[in-house]
């Protein structure tokens, strides 16, 4: 007769050991660090064993919490694959964790796209985004950062280059850099260093950007396609609004943001036949060759 030990522990112990830290495991499984160390600590009286030496300021996992969570990591993949395939044998469906302005601006102006090579899978698009964790549900996400998300594969897609935009009318004053007034810079507030990166790059140091402020890159770009201001576009979301005309880049300087976008996904979906070609399309959609820069004209 098998016999499962406390699984809500064995749970909580894989994810800290996995993520490093009680903090980490409890946003992958949505409950409080607090309640991540009291199911790890009972998980140890009831094994008898000392799985974490705990530091002032991190967990170190001891050599039997390494031996046992190199086991269980496997396993939980091994479960997480059968329940996904059992559940895609009924539907087609992948859940694709995105950013609101990385949806708007890329992910469906491409689905089309994808729909016509793979008409038989649907694909739902959810809230995602940097500060959004992993969700247990997702088929995979596409997230702007350093590569590194523990637990999980990372592939890059889209170097996440940096490039002024504005209106055409608005272009025309722009000669070079130092005619950017600071009031007329429209600031996205949750990327405070796009314009000190840029403006750096471009000699103008000096110049702060004091224009409207708005929570989303695509409420930015928004603004700066209705004439408010010069926005700091990010690839790859003003290709379509810079080959349309909407916009265009006064300066053709364009400065790398230091991140770039990745596919994201758990090891396990691989082996998925839809998620894989998801995976082929998107890598070979984000490998095409930019749009051109329509409106750039001069190298800043």
């Amino acid at each position: 007769m098998r016999r499962l030990l406390f699984l809500n522990g064995i749970k909580a112990f894989e994810a800290a050991a996995r993520t490093g830290s009680f903090a980490g495991a409890g946003q992958e499984l949505n409950v409080s660090a607090a309640a991540i160390s009291r199911m790890v600590h009972l998980l140890e009286e009831r094994l008898g064993v000392a799985l974490f030496e705990r530091k002032a300021n991190r967990l170190v996992t001891t050599q039997a919490g390494r031996a046992y969570q190199s086991g269980l990591t496997p396993i939980f993949d091994a479960l997480a694959s059968l329940t996904a395939q059992v559940t895609a044998s009924s539907a087609r469906v992948l859940t694709v964790g995105v950013g609101p302005t990385f949806a708007m601006k890329w992910m469906i102006p491409h689905l089309a796209d994808f729909r016509k090579q793979e008409p038989d899978i649907e694909v739902r698009i959810t809230t995602g985004g940097m500060q959004v964790p992993f969700a247990d549900d997702w088929s995979c996400g596409i997230q702007l950062g350093d590569g590194e998300w523990p637990g999980l594969v990372a592939e890059p897609l889209f170097a996440a280059d940096l490039l002024p935009v504005c209106t055409a009318r608005l272009a025309n004053g722009l000669k070079r850099p130092a005619d950017l007034k600071g009031p007329s810079l429209i600031r996205v507030a949750h990327s405070p260093d796009d314009w000190p990166s840029w403006l750096k790059a471009a000699g103008v140091p000096r110049l702060t950007a004091r224009g409207p402020e708005f929570q989303f890159y695509g409420q930015a770009l928004q603004a700066a396609v209705d004439g408010l201001g010069v926005a700091m576009g990010i690839r790859p979301y003003i290709d379509d609004d810079l080959a349309a005309g909407r916009l265009v880049a006064p300066f053709a300087r364009s400065v790398p943001k230091g991140m770039r976008w990745y596919l994201v996904y758990r090891g396990f979906r691989a082996e998925q036949r839809d998620f894989a070609a998801f995976r082929r399309w998107i890598i070979r959609a984000a490998a095409e060759p930019a749009t051109r820069q329509k409106g750039a004209r001069n190298a800043g």
